[in-house]
């Protein structure tokens, strides 16, 4: 009995991790369903791994379905061992706004930018602090975070805004003003008029997708017999 669980563990371990392989390819291509199904599968085999279960929570994040992405970010704390890293996740539970939102939203507002453009920059640092997995998270002063943010925001939305006015307004450098929006861009792979953070009305990527979905039909009509 003792050999028949010995192989059905390392058998577990081992479909886990081609989970978990196939749901990182799946997350970077952006095929979220599947790479929310890897990791869910892989969490189920393997409960008591934290890593499958915060990637679950990344994936579930991006696809922007927040209430189980906290939800297995709770399994995720249940189950870590780094007492640093939960107590910075179980920050994400508070119903306080912590001191980059609240900064953001003053800052924001007063510059007469629309609560929409404040609501997607305060979903941008929750799925950014989610999406950071292990990497340290370092806030010693939440102006850097708060620019980063709106200036990021501001650049989705193609407002046309420099970032020595930003940094300026923020009265922080223009270096860690980049540093922080390119660190932000990366993390959650950010692209122009992004659908997760755009405000407008009419996005010039629908004009896009036309385009491509015109394009395919072109070439299948241009490949008939």
């Amino acid at each position: 009995m003792a050999a028949k669980t010995t192989r059905k563990s390392s058998e577990d371990h081992r479909r886990a991790a081609e989970l978990e392989a196939r749901g990182l390819e799946h997350f970077q291509s952006w095929n979220l369903p599947e790479a929310i199904a890897d990791f869910e599968a892989a969490a189920r085999l393997m409960p008591n791994n934290p890593g499958y279960r915060l990637n679950h929570a990344k994936a579930l994040a991006r696809s922007g379905d927040y209430d189980r992405a906290l939800k297995a970010l709770a399994e995720f704390i249940r189950v870590e061992k780094d007492p640093d890293l939960v107590e910075r996740y179980e920050r994400l539970f508070a119903n306080a706004m912590d001191d980059v939102e609240s900064l953001l939203t003053r800052r924001m507002t007063a510059e007469g930018l629309s609560m929409e453009e404040v609501g997607v920059a305060i979903q941008m640092w929750l799925e950014y602090r989610i999406t950071i997995g292990r990497q340290p998270l370092v806030i010693r002063k939440p102006e850097t975070w708060a620019a980063a943010l709106d200036f990021t925001v501001r650049r989705v939305n193609l407002r046309h805004i420099s970032t020595r006015d930003v940094a300026a307004f923020y009265k922080i450098s223009e270096q860690t003003l980049r540093e922080r929006h390119q660190s932000i861009v990366q993390t959650l792979d950010i692209m122009p008029c992004d659908y997760r953070y755009f405000t407008g009305k009419d996005n010039p990527l629908d004009k896009l997708v036309e385009a491509a979905e015109l394009l395919r039909q072109l070439e299948d009509k241009f490949q008939l017999p």
